[in-house]
């Protein structure tokens, strides 16, 4: 478990950030968790993504990632310091990291000063270890990323506009305690339920939550910063990178009940959605998401709401009982929802 205490000011302070640059290090830590091939919806581009490590020597760099211990310096990882960065704008971060940044985190993680030999160079030569990792990132996100790029980004914009409107309207204890379901809000401490052992309090600082496609369960905690805690969790949207359907689920009395297409949709309304955003998100066309509404709304299981210029549904308390009476026993809602 990682607990963190937060105070009120800490609180306030809570804002949403999407980030590439995360998105990378969480696809290679994906790649490193399952060596004998990812599951759905990662499959196939964990395949190709394999071939281009092997094959493309621009992308050497990055195998720093697939080594890294569970817990690193936060420089290696910069949070976002704008609400939408580009990767550009982030590996700007990296290449511009302060040697007294470094020097601080290197005091934290190894305060014996024997520093493995994957963290030397930093030590020594620190812009050319730099720009080293940065010219890496680089040839990685434009032969791996890149293409799934803007399928992510719509999915990601998605997340943080009803995370954020969620934010204003019910405030930050509401917003964390739905976050996910390995982060647990009990004021005033957040636990990230994982198996690594740590705690520590965020004082006046700001809480940044960064939605993630590659998560996949990966939460990630950044704190090293001396005004910033960043929290990551995995978005709905994973399945823009499929190549196939999802496999079917033996026993899933919702899809029984209602048809997959329809159990996908409820599942996915757990957190109110467009249908744009559950196109995106569950990997159909907006013609069929729309069918598939139009039937469940039909059923009263779930109830539509203009929020702006913006349609969003939602799960009506019957929707969120076959959820919750049928729907346990799916597997794939973490990639899905």
């Amino acid at each position: 478990m990682i607990r963190i205490e937060i105070d009120e000011p800490t609180l306030s302070r809570t804002r949403i950030a999407i980030s590439p640059f995360a998105e990378v290090m969480c696809s290679l830590f994906l790649l490193q968790r399952n060596p004998g091939g990812a599951p759905w919806p990662y499959d196939g581009w964990a395949r190709r993504t394999r071939e281009i490590l092997r094959t493309d020597p621009a992308t050497g760099p990055v195998s720093l990632y697939l080594n890294l211990p569970s817990v690193s310096p936060d420089f290696l990882g910069p949070p976002p310091d704008s609400p939408m960065p580009t990767i550009g704008e982030q590996l700007d971060q990296l290449r511009s990291t302060p040697p007294e940044v470094i020097a601080r985190e290197f005091a934290k993680h190894y305060p014996d000063g024997d520093l493995p030999p994957s963290m030397r160079p930093f030590a020594g030569d620190r812009r050319a270890a730099l720009d080293r990792l940065a010219d890496g990132v680089q040839a990685y996100w434009d032969a791996a990323i890149a293409p799934f790029w803007p399928a992510m980004r719509a999915a990601l914009d998605e997340e943080v506009l009803l995370r954020a409107r969620a934010l204003a309207a019910d405030g930050p204890d509401a917003l964390l305690a739905r976050l996910h379901d390995r982060i647990r809000w009990e004021r005033p401490v957040l636990t990230l339920v994982k198996p690594l052992d740590q705690s520590f309090v965020a004082v006046n600082q700001r809480l940044l939550l960064v939605p993630l496609i590659f998560s996949r369960g990966a939460l990630l905690c950044s704190g090293d910063q001396p005004d910033l805690v960043m929290v990551t969790y995995q978005a709905r949207g994973a399945a823009v990178l499929a190549d196939t359907p999802p496999p079917p689920l033996a026993d899933d009395r919702l899809t029984i009940l209602v048809g997959r297409g329809r159990a996908a949709v409820l599942r996915a309304l757990t957190a109110p959605a467009t249908t744009t955003g559950l196109s995106t998100a569950l990997g159909l066309a907006p013609s069929t998401v729309s069918e598939h509404l139009a039937g469940l709304l039909a059923a009263g299981v779930v109830h539509r709401r203009r929020a702006g210029r913006r349609v969003l549904y939602g799960l009506e308390p019957a929707g969120t009982a076959l959820v919750t009476l049928l729907g346990e026993d799916s597997a794939r809602t973490e990639f899905v929802s």
